[in-house]
């Protein structure tokens, strides 16, 4: 009877075990799914937008054209005037909503400071400045040209650094004691007159006016040449002068230099270039006997507080995006930033110096925010596709370009690695650039040293999107002063290394010159 019961109970507890396994059976896998989905979740939530992609298709790429992408996954197909201006394809939200925000930063007109009751963020352009907002001068995020039709008023998109013999701090240009490193051509207007008053004489008289430093006039030269199969051509040599000094004179020994706003796509992929990839092409000393001796420019970098490779500016004074934009935020516009928090006015400026400001140097004019939302914006800019890769014009002009040897300074193409912002790495983009500085001949030096730079040396110009300049800024100007009035003259002006080059273009019949132009604004 025992035994029966023992068998019973047994049977009873064996039931029971196997009630209790069923739903442990299918709760595994239930699990199982669950983790799975927070996983994919927390993948599409964290891990794909930190590495700036978002949910769109992107199965195209598949089916254009490599050649064209000269941005990598970053190229878009946008080619009227707001082809500089476009995010880069499928953006994750958050980098997105960084991306227009800092756009907004970009193109927001920056006003004179308030009293602190009335200050809002990025109050206080100025004391003296050259342009109130960065879209200003880089007109659609492009490049801007000397400003020649009104001799009064002050440039839109050029400005002119200045320095005296020596070394600054850490190496970099000494600037000229009275008028700083850069010549300001623009000051804060008197009490009661509009900001936006075009009335150039009458603009800094009234109470609280900060005179600016003087104006920039340009006159041009015409110098006459002919190709080889005697076609002749001009091209227009500026000359600079500074005019109405309100400071005292500058003095014989003031070295200038002008510089034209570049356009500013593409910049988060230059910066992504590693240093190594940039350090193949360079051979300072010319050790392999071919006229070119590209050399890398080192500059220091107030982030990190050392010597870093310098990549952005016209003779690479400047090492990252967040260095470039916020170098120009203060020099250009006056308003203070976390990278540099202090204003340009020299001690001999009395009224530059008592004038009110927007920030201080623990709060500065733009905010840490407002830093991150530029940058981030710069660095996401997308890049124009080629056009015309499969034409035989297009094509013809390729050949013409590499058998002219440009494509020596003007590398064609870099793999991307080891940035911050995953996007940004393992990209295959074409810029035609070897950001190294190259001595450009005497037509075209500034006689001005800037770090490693001397000066006869410039960055080589990215091609990347230039053939869209008259489609996005409405004019032809190119080179680092715009002298320049169509990528024929530009090529015109090389010399130095680039002399090489340059007669090998002169030589060519009209055919191929054209042809080669062709390919240039393709790009």
């Amino acid at each position: 009877m025992s035994t029966t019961s023992e068998h019973l109970e047994k049977i009873a507890r064996s039931r029971k075990r196997r009630e209790r396994s069923i739903p442990l059976k299918f709760s595994l896998p239930v699990l199982a799914i669950a983790l799975a989905a927070l996983g994919f979740t927390s993948y599409k939530a964290f891990v794909t937008p930190w590495a700036a992609y978002g949910d769109d298709d992107m199965s195209y790429l598949q089916r254009v054209d490599p050649r064209s992408l000269s941005g990598g996954d970053l190229t878009h197909y946008h080619f009227g005037p707001l082809a500089y201006e476009q995010e880069a394809p499928n953006l994750a939200w958050a980098w997105s909503k960084l991306f227009d925000d800092g756009d907004g930063v970009f193109e927001r007109i920056v006003t004179p400071a308030l009293p602190s009751d009335y200050r809002h963020d990025a109050d206080g352009v100025g004391p003296i400045y050259n342009n109130h907002a960065c879209e200003a001068c880089h007109v659609a995020d492009g490049r801007a040209q000397p400003q020649l039709e009104n001799p009064l008023a002050p440039q839109e998109g050029l400005l002119i650094r200045l320095s005296v013999p020596g070394q600054g701090a850490h190496g970099g240009p000494n600037p000229h004691p009275v008028y700083g490193g850069q010549f300001g051509d623009r000051g804060l207007p008197g009490k009661g007159v509009d900001f936006g008053d075009t009335d150039y004489l009458n603009l800094y008289q009234g109470e609280g006016a900060v005179k600016p430093e003087g104006r920039v006039v340009i006159r041009y030269e015409e110098i006459t040449g002919q190709y080889g199969d005697g076609t002749p051509y001009t091209l227009t040599k500026p000359a600079y002068e500074l005019v109405d000094l309100n400071y005292g004179p500058l003095g014989d020994d003031t070295m200038t230099s002008p510089r034209v706003a570049p356009a500013v796509h593409g910049q988060g992929l230059l910066e992504a270039i590693p240093e190594a990839a940039i350090l193949t092409n360079a051979d300072p000393e010319d050790k392999n006997k071919d006229g070119i001796s590209g050399k890398p420019q080192y500059v220091w970098d107030p982030e990190t507080q050392s010597k870093r490779l310098g990549r952005f500016g016209w003779k690479m004074e400047t090492a990252s995006v967040a260095h470039q934009s916020m170098d120009a935020a203060v020099n250009d516009m006056g308003v203070t930033n976390p990278m540099f928090r202090q204003q340009t006015c020299t001690n001999a400026q009395v009224d530059c110096t008592k004038s009110l400001h927007g920030g201080t140097p623990a709060n500065p004019e733009f905010t840490p925010d407002q830093m991150e939302q530029v940058v981030v914006y710069l660095q996401l800019l997308g890049v124009p596709g080629r056009r015309g890769v499969r034409e035989e014009k297009v094509l013809h002009g390729e050949r013409m370009f590499r058998e002219a040897g440009c494509n020596s300074c003007h590398v064609e193409t870099f793999e991307t690695a080891g940035h911050e912002i995953e996007r940004l790495n393992g990209q295959t983009i074409h810029p035609y650039t070897d950001l190294l500085l190259h001595d450009m001949g005497e037509g075209l030096a500034d006689n001005r040293p800037s770090y490693d730079a001397n000066g006869r040396e410039w960055r080589t110009a990215p091609l990347w999107g230039v053939g869209l300049v008259p489609t996005v800024n409405g004019h032809s100007r190119y080179l680092h002063d715009g002298r320049a009035r169509s990528l024929e003259e530009a090529i015109l002006w090389h010399g130095g290394e680039a002399t090489g080059a340059q007669a090998k273009f002169v030589a060519m019949d009209k055919a191929d010159r054209e042809a080669l132009l062709f390919f240039l604004e393709s790009m």
